[in-house]
């Protein structure tokens, strides 16, 4: 336990609040997801056809939404709950979209090696060009849905 606090000691004060914000949040998606339907979670988002061009992002933008993507993987390692990739993935929306950042979030899905009838499930979130979320193993799924978020902040 020690060894944890003297690593979030050593995050710049950036980092620090990005991490406590993806830890509250991930705590909120995660609950979200178990209480909410997700068409009802999702309703603000625009379904995207897969050949969407994904907006660009200026440097500024995407250096934020990179270090949002690490706030989330980390906060996510330590959470008591499970936080896998669909609630970082609505925890990236959130708090990109609250920044004004655009991007996306794929839902992907791929059979399991050792079955033919048992499917795996994958969501990932990228700005611009650049996954922040869910980016280890994502090519082995086919994607089934993208949604996508505007710049332009909510309230």
């Amino acid at each position: 336990m020690l060894h944890k606090f003297k690593k979030f000691r050593k995050l710049s004060s950036e980092e620090k609040k990005l991490f406590v914000e993806a830890y509250i949040t991930l705590g909120m998606m995660r609950t979200a997801l178990l209480t909410i339907s997700f068409k009802r979670l999702t309703r603000d988002l625009e379904h995207l056809s897969k050949k969407e061009k994904i907006t660009a992002l200026n440097d500024k933008e995407m250096s934020l939404a990179i270090r949002i993507g690490q706030a989330i993987t980390r906060a996510a390692a330590y959470t008591p709950w499970e936080s896998a990739c669909l609630v970082q993935s609505l925890t990236a929306h959130t708090m990109l979209q609250k920044r004004g950042i655009p991007g996306v979030f794929y839902l992907g899905a791929a059979k399991e090696e050792e079955s033919k009838e048992n499917m795996k499930a994958h969501a990932w979130s990228q700005c611009g060009e650049t996954i922040i979320t869910g980016a280890n193993g994502h090519e082995a799924f086919t994607v089934l849905s993208v949604f996508g978020w505007t710049g332009k902040q909510t309230v």
